[in-house]
């Protein structure tokens, strides 16, 4: 059995993938990705569990000529190839694989699309509506198989793609228990030192590319209101992207040169994630953040903006706080209440870790194992 990975770049199937992608060669197949390739800018990031992988030039603008040459290569590529399942990814990299793969479904091939978050949701703008979901239902004829990675997608999808393609939930895409996992406070003061940290700073950390959508500049607002109350406040962004300069200068304007610190894009969290004090996400759209995940297993309280990933995770009060993502003063309040109380820290992680069992790669393999199966059966 022969499957092929697409997504627009190959970081995301690098970041979200391998381990599924592993499964299945230990299971016999072969397996191939194809992407642009965008690793270059990525720190360290590898492909691995993969036999082949094919450069093809996606680009993420629909208005981009590149996708044009995509759809051509990977047209051939398909031609040539005769994969049993192709797994598409991302808006263009699965709108263009599933355009490309309409002669492979006629020969047999059967076309899964993971939704890893739809840009239209409950509370979304009408503009999100209108622009993207009349694409995502008609692009939903042209594969086998729609999965979702939340409950809130999948409640969408059943009720208004479910008459033109069967329709799935996994949770998320899973994260690695064998790499977030809480440690004893020794490894904790190891970790924290080979960041410049110390036992006595406060520490909270936050990931995800330095965009719009994350939305790191209301952290770096709510540090600011926090930095005379909070000693030793440290606030890590672990990430890169287009927003960095812009989140320099407002650092540095609101005098937070020795609070805020950007890590830049980081593949060993699993080095960070377990020694930090509490894990922020202030995200204005989320499918299914891995970074809460982590954050979770590693036993730490989350402090995350409502939206339907982040609502799915966290438990308001039991697991961590849900605020307003633009509200820098609650997020504020709510970081200082886990300042001021350990019990609640201790209390909020240990169910948090209870959680987030049901999302690690083991649990999350077994469900993609049994998609695959059900899909070419």
């Amino acid at each position: 059995m022969k499957i092929l990975y697409t997504a627009t770049v190959l970081s995301h199937i690098c970041q979200f993938h391998l381990p599924h992608m592993k499964m299945l060669r230990d299971m016999g197949w072969e397996v191939h990705a194809a992407a642009h390739d965008n690793l270059a800018v990525k720190n360290g990031l590898q492909l691995k569990n993969c036999d082949r992988f094919i450069e093809i030039p996606f680009d993420r603008s629909p208005k981009s000529p590149s996708n044009i040459k995509a759809y051509m290569r990977l047209k051939k590529l398909l031609a040539e190839e005769r994969y049993d399942v192709i797994l598409c990814n991302t808006p263009m990299g699965g709108i263009v694989t599933r355009l490309a793969a309409k002669k492979a479904r006629k020969q047999g091939t059967k076309v899964i699309y993971m939704a890893h978050g739809f840009h239209f949701f409950k509370g979304s703008s009408k503009k999100s509506w209108l622009v993207f979901y009349p694409i995502e239902k008609h692009m939903a004829r042209y594969c086998d198989l729609l999965i979702t990675v939340n409950e809130e997608d999948y409640a969408l999808a059943k009720e208004r793609f479910g008459k033109l393609t069967k329709v799935a939930h996994i949770h998320g895409v899973g994260v690695d228990e064998n790499r977030y996992h809480p440690v004893s406070e020794d490894e904790q003061l190891v970790m924290r030192e080979a960041e410049g940290l110390t036992k006595d700073d406060f520490v909270i950390l936050c990931t995800g590319e330095l965009n719009e959508n994350k939305n790191q500049s209301t952290l770096i607002r709510a540090a600011a209101l926090l930095k005379d109350r909070i000693p030793n406040l440290k606030v890590l962004l672990a990430g890169n992207g287009p927003k960095e300069q812009e989140l320099r200068e407002l650092i540095s304007e609101l005098g937070l040169e020795d609070n805020v610190k950007l890590l830049g894009y980081r593949t060993d969290l699993e080095r960070i994630t377990p020694a930090v004090d509490l894990v922020v996400s202030c995200s204005l759209r989320e499918g299914m953040p891995l970074n809460i995940i982590e954050a979770m297993l590693c036993k730490k309280p989350v402090v995350a903006s409502h939206n339907r990933g982040h609502d799915e995770l966290v438990e308001d009060g039991t697991t961590g706080y849900l605020v307003k993502p633009e509200d820098a003063e609650v997020i504020a309040q709510r970081i200082n209440l886990l300042f001021c109380e350990k019990n609640s820290v201790y209390k909020l992680g240990s169910i948090g870790l209870e959680k987030a069992q049901q999302y690690t790669v083991s649990a999350v393999q077994k469900e993609v194992k049994a998609i695959i199966q059900m899909i070419i059966n």
